[in-house]
């Protein structure tokens, strides 16, 4: 008999040893939950902690590459000079909080360029001073507490400026903002062919949610309260709720999620389509590229694949009827007990996946488009693959709190980072690829809800291997930015 050598399996069929390699993705993580009950003195705190200090430092990484080149063979096996070099920076980020900005950014948030008609201003008076204009709100750095260099201040963001014409009073909080006609993430500028954005409402005690388009073609009058208002029109009303939204490129459709299910909202003349009816709440949504298929994400935590190309308009159109298993517990279990829901629509059964909790949120990658993040309200977040969704998923990000808040993620153009905050009032950041928890800290007295990412106006997606360290550093830092909103107030996150 073969003796047994660590970290390596013998196959006696090949005569020969084999690496042991981690968990299949989807599968049960046997060995880690055997690891910590072998020591349960480590806390996941400590255990974070351990591996923040395990990570490669820059002089080993420049080192490193000096003598082997952009891929760089370490313990933990090769990685790429620029990949490890962007999680350091990303795990050393700038957070600046903007002042007066109180519940404001709270319920959505995206960023968006628009033409404005505006006088010119002068810098006089205090932060947080009235003008006859409107307000401005200074940022002040947050972390790192400790004192930073005149270098680092220069790079503090710009004050906000909020116009007293600027503001509108919808009827219910905004449930979603999305920008019509995105581009995918490697498009060079991101922000020129953006004409209009979707925005819904929740809805409240005495009337359901609304569906509006958003105009950013003409140049807006800050100083108008009338010209905000012509901007926005209210394409559709409905008497539910309404949970969630998303829009496809090309500016034509709209699709709500609701309390009654799921529906296709024709942005020029209203004209809604039901796609999906359910028993069980929709709470997140998200269009594949083509348009033609919608991911549904509901409150029991199945999320539903539905083809929206066949068309079925009104509100009692007949749907096809299914019946889909699904478990309390979010997996199947040989001993669980199995109940079924009803769902009526052009539904793929075969398609649907559970999680332990209620979906939260859904985020489809651009530049692997059967790839996609999910979000539930016990915590998890996983990324999955919509060819192989009986493997279960992909990849984990561990160290997520969630319980019952819709949470959303951000993910940056690159969809290297994925950045969420939690209900312990931390914002965490992780890397997409590899799971790594990135950053974790609190800076906030309230949950971080809503993320959206800086968008650059000059991007490139994939950077060049053969640049120097400073042309690494200098081709991405302007895309390195994050709004992140809270009752508390609105906060940008930065690093380069």
């Amino acid at each position: 008999m073969p003796k047994e050598l660590p970290g390596f399996y013998y196959d006696a069929e090949k005569n020969r040893y084999f690496p042991l390699k981690g968990p299949i993705p989807g599968s049960s993580r046997a060995s880690s939950s055997t690891t910590n009950t072998q020591n349960p003195a480590i806390k996941p705190t400590q255990a974070i902690n351990f591996c923040r200090k395990t990570r490669i430092r820059i002089s080993k990484l420049l080192h490193g590459r000096e003598l082997n080149g952009n891929i760089i063979d370490f313990n933990k096996g090769k990685c790429s000079f620029t990949e490890e070099l962007l999680k350091i920076q990303a795990s050393q980020p700038m957070v600046w909080k903007y002042q007066g900005t109180e519940k404001i950014s709270d319920g959505a948030l995206d960023q968006m360029h628009i033409d404005i008609h505006t006088p010119g201003l002068f810098e006089v008076g205090k932060s947080g001073q009235h003008f006859d204009s409107g307000e401005k709100c200074i940022p002040d750095l947050v972390r790192p507490v400790v004192e930073v260099n005149k270098a680092e201040c220069s790079k503090a963001p710009g004050h906000i400026w909020r116009p007293e014409g600027a503001s509108l009073q919808m009827s219910s909080n905004i449930s979603c903002i999305k920008l019509f006609g995105k581009h995918p993430s490697y498009a060079v500028d991101d922000c020129f062919s953006i004409q209009h954005a979707l925005l819904t409402t929740l809805g409240s005690e005495t009337s359901g949610g609304s569906v509006f388009i958003l105009n950013l073609v003409e140049p807006l009058d800050l100083y108008s309260s009338t010209s905000i208002r012509r901007m926005i029109r209210e394409v559709a009303s409905f008497n539910c709720t309404i949970w969630t939204a998303d829009c496809n490129h090309n500016a034509t459709l709209a699709a709500i999620g609701t309390n009654l299910g799921a529906a296709l909202v024709n942005s020029e003349t209203g004209t809604t389509t039901w796609t999906c009816r359910s028993k069980s709440d929709v709470l997140a949504q998200q269009l594949d590229q083509s348009g033609n298929i919608v991911l549904c994400g509901l409150r029991n935590g199945a999320i539903v694949t539905v083809d929206v190309r066949e068309k079925r308009e009104g509100f009692s159109a007949r749907l096809i009827r299914h019946k889909i298993p699904h478990s309390p517990l979010g997996r199947f279990h040989q001993n669980s007990s199995k109940q079924w829901f009803e769902l009526r629509g052009n539904i793929y059964p075969s398609y649907t996946l559970y999680m332990p909790s209620s979906i939260c949120c859904l985020v489809s990658l651009q530049s692997y488009e059967q790839y996609f993040l999910a979000s539930s309200m016990d915590g998890s977040i996983k990324l999955y693959d919509h060819r192989m969704t009986k493997r279960g998923a992909v990849q984990s990000y561990d160290g997520h709190v969630n319980s019952h808040s819709r949470i959303q993620l951000g993910v940056d153009q690159s969809e290297r980072f994925l950045m969420a905050g939690g209900e312990d009032c931390n914002l965490r950041l992780w890397s997409i690829k590899s799971g790594e928890l990135l950053f974790e800290e609190k800076f906030c007295n309230s949950v971080l809800p809503t993320v959206s990412w800086q968008r650059a106006e000059a991007y490139v997606k994939i950077p060049d291997e053969n640049r120097s360290y400073e042309e690494c550093l200098s081709g991405q830092k302007h895309s390195w930015g994050a709004w992140c909103g809270s009752q508390e107030g609105l906060f940008y996150v930065h690093w380069s």
